[in-house]
């Protein structure tokens, strides 16, 4: 039997995507998204616009933190993610709170939905962890039917959570070839390109959100080493490596007492709304 490069590279990014579950599996997301950034899904749900009879779709939507949103907004919602766990969280908090939405695993890459299948799409500090940026982004728009919405939020390279990614980059393996940095979605020129002629009325404004929930760097470590899945990855591979696993706590500390100002940090994100041709 013949191999190709197609074939070799196929096996590769189900390679990769198993790993990605994995890392967004580790921890407790929905302790991030419900003590630390809930009020990102609210803005994003606000500033898209979507409301009752709006069917919607949520891109790597996690726990449901945009989704849920949209959802109590009147809008008929599909929350879809590459991982099945933080999926289950999701279903069960839409349950709790009376909230009526279809939880679905998907890849932002390789959406299961046929072309204009959404008035909207929405994606809060999702999509851009896909690995594959042009990919990602092709996806997003293919399924907006012709002057629909797209809203994102993204991290951006600058800000709190970037240089938190950028801090983490120096404690784990390479990325495979290919593979983009996720903070780059927070970039407006990448942004721009990525888009391109597929959309129409561009808006991005870069904002911040208010952090209150660490009083020290050392209690933001503690949080995110055992709850965020990248910061658990990280102390993943540097593994019983006392010297490294040492590096990796004092950056982090670091980290967050450089961003923290009377007790609150502000994380920097970009919005950006647009309108599908």
């Amino acid at each position: 039997m013949n191999i190709t490069t197609t074939d070799l590279q196929a096996e590769a990014d189900r390679a990769l995507k198993a790993k990605h579950r994995v890392v967004w599996a580790l921890g407790d997301y929905a302790a991030v998204a419900r003590e630390v950034i809930p009020e990102l899904g609210r803005v994003l749900v606000a500033e898209s616009g979507v409301g009752p009879g709006d069917r919607v779709l949520d891109v790597a939507a996690g726990t449901g933190n945009a989704s849920i949103e949209a959802a109590r907004a009147g809008a008929s919602v599909v929350a879809s993610d590459l991982t099945p766990e933080l999926l289950e969280i999701g279903r069960k908090d839409a349950a709790r709170q009376g909230v009526e939405l279809a939880f679905e695993e998907a890849d932002a890459e390789a959406l299961p939905y046929a072309d204009d299948s959404f008035d909207a799409v929405l994606s809060c500090v999702g999509v851009m962890f896909a690995p594959h940026h042009e990919v990602a982004a092709s996806e997003l728009t293919r399924v907006v039917r012709p002057g629909g919405r797209l809203a994102l939020i993204n991290w951006t390279p600058e800000g709190f959570v970037g240089q938190l990614f950028a801090t983490l980059k120096q404690f784990v393996p390479a990325p495979p070839a290919g593979v983009q940095p996720p903070p780059l979605w927070g970039d407006e020129q990448h942004v721009r390109d990525l888009l391109g002629d597929r959309v129409t009325d561009l808006s991005m404004e870069r904002r911040k959100l208010a952090v209150d929930r660490f009083a020290s760097g050392a209690e933001f470590r503690d949080f995110f080493r055992d709850f965020y899945g990248p910061t658990a990855a990280a102390y993943r591979a540097v593994g019983d490596d006392e010297q490294r696993r040492g590096e990796l706590d004092a950056a982090l500390v670091a980290l967050g007492e450089k961003h923290l100002d009377a007790g609150t940090m502000p994380w920097e994100y970009l919005l950006v709304t647009a309108r599908v041709v």
